[in-house]
């Protein structure tokens, strides 16, 4: 491998111009070498120096590249991930990983045989505001925990033009959209769960896919957590509550890297990953005498270029990456239930 990890994107929509070419373009141990662009070639008027592939087996075919970022249509995950570690790439795959633990497996298993990595992008674990749930938890101020919410709501109640996500194809509908952000939450902070239960549903007119889904993780010592997401919410909820025998913490989903990158800033700049301090969540506790306390937390900076620091030290120094493979089977065996 080069100094520098050669890395390749497979698309240049919303994913590839906020989520990934702009983190891969900043840490100095990657190069962002070159986009697939089937269509439209635009990436080099925000990257002069790239290749602009014609296809996936252009860039597949270029024995430079060492990490290919998989960031297309759900359905395709499981194929371009299996090319590119037979072609000698890393690969890093956005959500979900695959539409099935059999698929999931396969990849795990084929890239031990060919000595490369298989990484999965939960990017979310890096979210400002799951991280202030996160250390207020293991701060212990909450008490034994009783129930933990969290939901992921917006108001779209019209049939998406991308095809993808409104088709009944492998890895579509809701579940399968924000699903995997809700489950590697609540697998990051609690584990395998003992047992779950699924609601799925259709609202919006003539959709073919999920629209709704509810989930329920019963964890040991009556711990229940409840995972929401909707397309139909007008007046957004809190993003994460939760309930402890000590205390409450609630926080709204308040994460501004996405808008930021949105707008062209950069990861690197002044002020990227800090929420409006107006977004503090709160902590209420109960006093020795039955009274109540009431503080808000501030988040700590959102962090989406963690998890491509993680990427990095594990291809190039052996750190564990953490996001593990036994996290994307549980998510997976909940998804495809």
């Amino acid at each position: 491998m080069n100094s520098k990890i050669n890395t390749g994107l497979l698309a240049y929509g919303m994913s590839g111009k906020v989520f990934h070419a702009p983190f891969v373009s900043t840490h100095p141990g990657f190069n962002l070498k070159g986009i697939v662009e089937r269509n439209r070639k635009i990436a080099q008027d925000d990257y002069p120096e790239i290749i602009s592939y014609n296809s996936v087996e252009e860039l597949l075919n270029d024995d430079t590249i060492d990490l290919v970022i998989i960031n297309t249509p759900n359905n395709t995950h499981y194929e371009y991930a299996k090319q590119a570690l037979k072609a000698g790439k890393h690969v890093l795959v956005e959500k979900p990983f695959t539409a099935t633990t059999v698929q999931a497996k396969e990849l795990f298993a084929l890239a031990k045989s060919v000595g490369k990595k298989a990484f999965i992008y939960q990017n979310r674990r890096y979210d400002s505001g799951f991280n202030a749930v996160k250390k207020v938890i293991e701060s212990g101020k909450l008490g034994k925990l009783v129930e933990v919410h969290f939901r992921y709501d917006r108001y779209r109640n019209e049939i998406s033009p991308k095809t993808f996500k409104e088709e009944l194809v492998e890895a579509t509908g809701l579940q399968y959209d924000l699903g995997p952000h809700l489950l590697d939450q609540a697998i990051a902070l609690f584990g395998k769960p003992e047992k779950f239960n699924k609601i799925l549903s259709k609202n919006r007119v003539n959709t073919k896919v999920d629209d709704y889904f509810a989930i329920q993780l019963t964890y040991p010592n009556e711990l229940n957590v409840f995972l929401t997401a909707s397309m139909l919410v007008v007046d957004i909820q809190s993003a994460f509550v939760v309930n402890g025998m000590m205390g409450s913490f609630s926080k709204n989903h308040a994460d501004v890297q996405e808008a930021q990158l949105l707008k062209g800033m950069k990861p690197t700049e002044d002020g990227y990953g800090i929420e409006n301090p107006d977004d503090a969540g709160k902590l209420t506790l109960v006093t020795e005498d039955g009274g109540r306390t009431a503080d808000f937390i501030a988040s700590e900076k959102g962090d989406y270029p963690g998890i491509f620091e993680a990427v990095y030290q594990n291809i190039v120094n052996e750190k564990p990456y953490p996001i593990t493979e036994e996290d994307i089977l549980t998510q997976l065996e909940i998804l495809e239930s």
